[in-house]
């Protein structure tokens, strides 16, 4: 007995008398079925493959080197082991049959019991690939669970960091979560509908929903008498205000040097230094202008000035959503990157929307 559950194996020979010694050997152990062309065994191996082949290779019409090369040229059938039946003894044509992917040879005139060993070992052989391989599945599907599991409770603790920043002046509560969404829908318009969609790749979009959060992450160095100031900032305030961009900046880059392959903090160091960049090259710090200012940057500008204008503060009353589209349309190629207007004003509605449901009407026009 074999000791195997139940398998299929096709034997392919040209030969009766062959075929019916090969059903008399293996019958009883195996699911046998033959076919006595290449052509036949090849339509038989796609519609049910079976666990193992054998094949003769002296056949007409498409002899046993070309069955194989064309079983292993199918996706279905190319990982099924092949033993080559042949008279052949010459040590070339079994080099050949060897770099075409056979995994063994048995001599014509065959004896039963070379014949049943040789099965019986190739079919354990392949049973615990097929193990291992499955071993190796569910140990990938392991890891990667783990992974996501790390990477959320990454973002989660970053969010919270993220959010203690803003407890000072977020007088709603929610401006890190309509940051979120807001990014998020304006990176999909663009992802759709825009010049930068090449740019904005699904990655993108998940890193800028993780990474806007920690666009303002630099305030905790700001004092509260400049932070909270409810009239105007001097100049000299304002200086220092500035450089909350700096602050997060540099903070972040500290966490990058111990995560570097973490590409929502590499996306957050860009948004926090640059999301106060203008178009026109008159932001801060660095003055960069147009395409020089990082994508995440720019997407984050238009978002963060939509969500200050409809936002009630100290020293200004909430805009209406008409007066905020009025105003971000005016700075198209002065502020803003005209192609990013272009998409929000696409989906402007969906903006109001998020404003809307995450908010206290209190705060909000």
């Amino acid at each position: 007995m074999n000791n195997l559950p139940a398998c299929a194996i096709l034997a392919v020979d040209d030969t009766k008398y062959n075929l019916d010694l090969l059903v008399d050997a293996l019958g009883d152990q195996y699911d046998l079925s033959v076919a006595m062309s290449g052509t036949i065994a090849l339509q038989l191996a796609a519609e049910t493959p079976p666990d193992l082949i054998l094949l003769d290779i002296m056949m007409p019409g498409m002899d046993g080197f070309e069955v194989l090369r064309r079983l292993k040229a199918n996706a279905i059938t190319r990982e099924i082991p092949v033993i080559f039946l042949t008279a052949l003894s010459e040590i070339g044509e079994k080099a050949k049959g060897f770099e075409l992917g056979a995994v063994d040879y048995i001599t014509k005139p065959f004896q039963i019991e070379e014949v049943f060993a040789r099965v019986n070992t190739h079919l354990k052989l392949r049973q615990a690939q097929d193990s291992l391989q499955q071993f190796n599945d569910r140990l990938q599907e392991m890891v990667a669970k783990q992974v996501e599991e790390i990477a959320q409770s990454q973002q989660a603790m970053i969010f919270a960091l993220a959010k203690l920043s803003h407890t000072r002046d977020d007088d709603t509560g929610l401006h890190l979560e309509r940051v979120q969404h807001l990014c998020k829908i304006l990176s999909m318009e663009l992802a759709e509908n825009s010049l930068l969609s090449a740019e904005v790749t699904p990655g993108f979009i998940d890193a800028i929903y993780h990474a806007s959060p920690l666009h303002d992450v630099g305030k905790v160095g700001i004092a509260d008498s400049i932070l909270l100031k409810p009239g105007k900032l001097s100049t000299e305030e304002f200086l220092v205000m500035k450089t909350h961009t700096t602050i997060g900046a540099t903070t972040l880059e500290s966490v990058h040097r111990q995560y570097p392959h973490n590409a929502f903090i590499e996306m957050g160091i860009d948004i926090a230094r640059h999301h106060h960049e203008k178009w026109d090259g008159n932001g801060y710090p660095d003055r960069l202008a147009e395409e020089a200012i990082p994508l995440s940057a720019r997407v984050m500008a238009l978002v963060d000035v939509y969500d200050a204008l409809r936002a009630r503060r100290p020293y200004k009353e909430p805009f209406s959503h008409e007066r905020a589209l009025t105003i971000i349309g005016e700075e198209s190629g002065r502020i803003f990157d005209p192609r990013i207007v272009q998409a929000f004003c696409s989906v402007h509605e969906q903006f109001d929307t998020v404003c809307q449901r995450l908010t206290d009407s209190f705060w909000f026009a």
